[in-house]
C-alpha cells in the first residue's frame, strides 16, 4: 500500500550553543515520513534503493552511523545539513528539540501532550536529540519511545508516596555532587545536563533546569577530596545528568584524578548516551577511555526500538575498547511491561554485546504514577524470562528502596517447602523438583 505523504518543516542548521532560540518561519517541504522502525529479527543494515532525499543524504555518509529511518528524518527536517553534521554529537546537542513549536513540527500532538507542552509551569523541561526524535512515531502518542520523552499532563499529578527525592540522595551527600550510601562505593554526580530528558527521571529535581551546574572543577575537587580522605571507597560510579555529555578533556580530567587515588580500584560510568546520542561514541573517546581500566559502563536502555544500527555500533566501539557493558532498564507501564518486549530488548542488547544487568522498579518520583507498574508485574516478567532465554539475558529485578535503603533484589518464589530431607523447588516449567538438602 502506498504510504501517505506529510508536511515537514525544513529546519536549517543552528550555529549557536545548546540554548539557541527556536527558529522563525521557514519554508515547508513535502517529504516521505521516516520508514517504520525495523525489528531486530530483520536486517536493519540493508537499505532500500531509490533516489529519495533520504537516499541522497545517505550517499554522503562515510561511516556506519546511519540507518534508513534517521536518514529520511534528517533529509526531511534538516535538509541543509550534511551527513557529517548529523554524525557530529556536538551538532546533535546544538539542534536538540527543546520548544513546543519545534516538537509540534515533528509530531501531531495529542490533547494531553498539547496541554503539557503549553503549560508554562511544567515542572520538568524536555529536550530530545534529533537522532532520538527520528525514532518517534509522529502519529501515535502511545508509542513507547514517544511516551518516554514527550511531556503529558499525567506527569503533573502528585500521587501517594511520591517524592522529589525518593531515594534520599540529598541526605546521604557528604560533599556537593557525591552520594555515599554503601560502605565501599560512592555515586559521583558530575553534571546536571542530559542530551535527552526521560520523563520518569529519578533526578528530575536537579537536572535540566538550567541552574548552577555541577560540571565545574571547584565542585568536582570537593568531591575528589572526600573520596581521597575516605579509604573505604574502592568503587566510584560517575553519573549525573549524563557524564558522556562532557567534553573528552573534562571527562579525562575526572578519570585521571580518580585514578591517582590509590584505594579507588573500580571506575564506572552510568549513561544513556549510546541510546539517545550514539554519535558521541567516537574513536577518540574510546581511545581515551581505554587508558583508565578497569572501567565499566552501565547503559540505560528502555525498549527494543532503541537497539538500532547506530546504537549497536556505539556499543560495539565501547566493547572493543575493553569496557564491560551492562544495561539498566526501568520497568514502565505501557512501554515495556510485557515479557515479549523485554525478551526482544534483552536479546537485542546481547547481540550488541551489552549484558542486561538491572531491571528497575520505577522510582516513586513526583508525577510517575502513570509509569509505575505493580511489583507483581515485574516478578511475572522475570519468571517469564528465566529458563526461556539465555541466563545472561535475565537481569536482576530490584527496587531502589525509598529513603536511601539501597537496592533490594526481588525474585519469584521458587522454594515450595520441605518433604522430609528434600527441599521442594519449582522449576521454570512449573514442575516440582526435589533436592536432597543437607540439614
Amino acid at each position: 500500500m502506498k504510504r501517505k505523504k506529510r508536511d515537514c518543516v525544513a529546519q536549517s542548521d543552528r550555529t549557536g550553543g545548546e540554548e539557541t532560540e527556536p527558529p522563525g518561519q521557514v519554508p515547508v517541504a513535502i517529504c516521505e515520513p521516516p520508514p517504520p522502525i525495523r525489528r531486530m529479527e530483520s536486517s536493519p543494515n540493508q537499505l532500500s534503493p531509490g533516489h529519495s532525499p533520504a537516499s541522497r543524504f545517505r550517499k554522503s555518509v562515510s561511516n556506519l552511523f546511519k540507518s534508513e529511518r534517521s536518514a529520511a528524518f534528517a533529509a526531511c527536517f534538516f535538509p541543509n545539513s550534511k551527513a557529517s553534521n548529523w554524525n557530529d554529537w556536538r551538532w546533535q546537542l546544538r539542534n536538540r528539540v527543546r520548544t513546543p513549536a519545534e516538537l509540534k513540527r515533528m509530531i501531531r500532538a495529542a490533547p494531553e501532550e498539547e496541554a503539557a507542552l503549553s503549560n508554562p509551569e511544567r515542572r520538568f523541561p524536555f529536550a530530545i536529540t534529533p537522532y532520538y526524535a527520528s525514532l518517534i512515531d509522529s502519529d501515535d502518542p502511545q508509542q513507547p519511545l514517544r511516551r518516554c520523552v514527550v511531556p503529558c499532563t499525567a506527569e503533573g499529578l502528585h500521587g501517594p508516596g511520591e517524592e522529589e527525592d525518593p531515594l534520599g540522595e540529598d541526605g546521604q551527600s557528604p560533599a556537593p555532587g557525591l552520594v555515599h550510601r554503601y560502605p565501599d562505593r560512592v555515586l559521583f554526580l558530575v553534571t546536571d545536563f542530559c542530551s535527552t530528558y526521560c520523563r520518569y527521571c529519578t533526578r528530575s529535581r536537579m537536572v535540566g533546569h538550567g541552574g548552577p551546574g555541577r560540571n565545574d572543577v571547584q565542585t568536582w575537587q570537593r568531591a575528589l577530596d572526600y573520596i581521597e580522605r575516605t579509604p573505604s571507597v574502592r568503587d566510584v560510579l560517575i553519573s549525573g545528568g549524563d557524564p558522556l555529555t562532557l567534553r573528552d578533556e573534562q571527562l579525562e580530567w575526572l578519570l585521571s584524578r580518580l585514578r591517582r587515588i590509590p584505594h579507588v580500584q573500580i571506575l564506572r560510568i552510568g549513561s544513556k548516551v549510546p541510546a539517545v546520542l550514539p554519535q558521541r561514541i567516537t574513536p577518540t573517546l574510546t581511545r581515551m577511555l581505554r587508558k583508565y581500566h578497569p572501567l565499566w559502563m552501565s547503559l540505560h536502555f528502555t525498549h527494543p526500538d532503541e537497539v538500532t544500527p547506530e546504537t549497536t555500533e556505539a556499543c560495539e566501539r565501547l566493547a572493543d575498547a575493553g569496557i564491560p557493558l551492562g544495561s539498566q532498564t526501568v520497568l514502565l507501564r505501557g512501554v515495556n511491561d510485557d515479557i515479549d518486549t523485554m525478551r526482544r530488548l534483552f536479546h537485542g542488547l546481547m547481540m550488541a554485546r551489552v549484558r542486561p544487568y538491572y531491571l528497575y522498579q520505577c522510582d516513586p518520583i513526583v508525577g510517575s504514577t502513570h509509569f509505575r507498574t505493580s511489583v507483581q508485574k515485574g516478578l511475572e516478567i522475570l519468571e517469564g524470562l528465566r529458563g526461556h532465554t539465555t541466563g545472561y539475558a535475565v537481569p536482576h529485578y530490584v527496587i531502589d528502596a525509598p529513603g536511601g535503603g539501597g537496592k533490594i533484589a526481588l525474585v519469584p518464589n521458587a522454594v515450595l517447602g520441605r518433604e522430609g530431607r528434600n527441599l521442594l523447588l519449582r522449576n521454570y516449567q512449573g514442575h516440582t523438583c526435589r533436592y536432597p538438602d543437607v540439614i
